[in-house]
């Protein structure tokens, strides 16, 4: 009598010729990724619009595990655009980190590889598709045109090592050429001054350890500003932090953001940080973006589905309520994702053609566009009749 198999179960035959096909597909992006001289023209390219910092079209980065393929990112397309700040927002595991980390390559490897799209890079007088860039000329872009904000900072600095130190090495790395150990010391000191750190000199010598948590993100944010980048990626900068300490380093990365004219890339699941800092709202769900807009359209002005229950389940001030909005049910396995709405098993609102293939994106204003199918033609119309009967 056969045996009732669990969702998702894979025989120890089948895991073996999926990890065999993973090696093969890995090995040649791997390969391809570290040729040098590489000629540049492989991966110059032009911004479709120059006043973007930084372009993702068509985004695709999977992770290729011994399960199966995990389509993290599958499709996304938007724009930073210069002297910007722009929230990606959505629950965890939507895609949002993996969609920062194909910029700066930092994905894990060999599993996690941007398989299609482009990650275009405005340097100002040139571009570059970043997403194939070889690792050797990437090592040149990282801190100096696009760097990163990390989600908790004891896990992003050495434990044994000073504070002057980390900082010492990210500037003779990045922007080293012809200064003394004197100037780098110089300039590691004006950093720690700017991110609001009074007591610079005594925290140059400090171990991670030795400092509160806001000060450690003040460090991770000096670290990531020391050579002035065009694009600021923030991963949760504030998620460690309690709230007052949030409120500051919010302010910091504001004023810091304009004073050396970069945009900032940021990451979050918190709603109220969103309203708060961004200029555009990005919505990802289950790896693909549902919603985008200015951050006006997204707060008042909410289409999808899943944004509205983002909204709903948001606490009020001055509200009560018994109970907090939860969006039902869960998100679909990455590993086999239905070939409709993503979000249609957890839906209330479903319309005709949501048992459809996935919506397309459809605009509702110039800035405002999401993938529903409450917003198609057909469906609208039949809003109207019912409104007028």
């Amino acid at each position: 009598m056969a045996k009732n198999k669990p969702e998702g179960y894979l025989s120890a035959k089948e895991s073996r010729r999926i990890s065999r096909e993973n090696r093969r597909i890995t090995n040649a992006m791997e390969k391809k990724r570290k040729r040098k001289n590489v000629p540049e023209s492989e991966y110059l390219t032009e911004m479709h619009d120059s006043g973007n910092a930084v372009e993702f079209d068509n985004l695709h980065t999977y992770f290729f595990t011994d399960a199966g393929t995990v389509k993290s990112v599958d499709g996304v397309t938007f724009e930073v655009p210069i002297g910007k700040t722009v929230g990606v927002v959505g629950e965890s595991g939507c895609g949002k980190s993996v969609t920062s980390l194909s910029l700066m390559q930092l994905l894990q490897r060999p599993q996690g590889q941007v398989v299609e799209g482009e990650i275009r890079l405005n340097l100002g007088s040139k571009s570059y598709d970043v997403t194939k860039m070889p690792n050797v000329e990437l090592q040149k872009l990282r801190g100096n045109f696009m760097s990163m904000i990390f989600q908790e900072p004891m896990t992003s600095l050495n434990p044994v090592f000073r504070i002057g130190k980390q900082l010492d090495e990210v500037i003779f790395l990045h922007d080293g050429d012809g200064k003394t150990k004197e100037d780098v010391k110089k300039r590691t000191i004006e950093l720690l001054e700017m991110v609001g750190i009074a007591n610079s000199e005594g925290v140059y010598k400090m171990y991670p350890h030795e400092l509160s948590g806001g000060m450690r993100q003040r460090v991770m944010i000096a670290m990531a500003l020391a050579c002035n980048p065009r694009i600021i990626i923030a991963d949760e900068p504030t998620t460690a932090l309690d709230v007052t300490i949030q409120a500051q380093v919010l302010d910091l990365l504001r004023s810091l953001k304009d004073k050396i004219n970069s945009s900032i890339m940021f990451i979050t699941h918190d709603l109220g940080v969103i309203a708060e800092m961004a200029d555009y709202v990005v919505v990802m769900y289950a790896g693909r973006i549902v919603e985008k807009g200015t951050a006006d359209d997204i707060f008042h002005h909410p289409a999808h589905p899943y944004t509205i229950g983002l909204m709903a389940s948001k606490p009020v001030v001055g509200k009560q309520v018994d109970k907090l909005y939860s969006i039902p049910g869960k998100v679909p396995n990455p590993i086999n994702m239905p070939n409709y709405c993503y979000f249609k098993d957890r839906c209330e609102m479903c319309v005709n053609g949501c048992e459809g293939e996935y919506p397309p994106e459809i605009s509702i204003s110039e800035t405002h566009k999401v993938s529903c199918y409450r917003f198609t033609e057909a469906n609208k119309k039949g809003n109207k009749e019912g409104g007028e009967a």
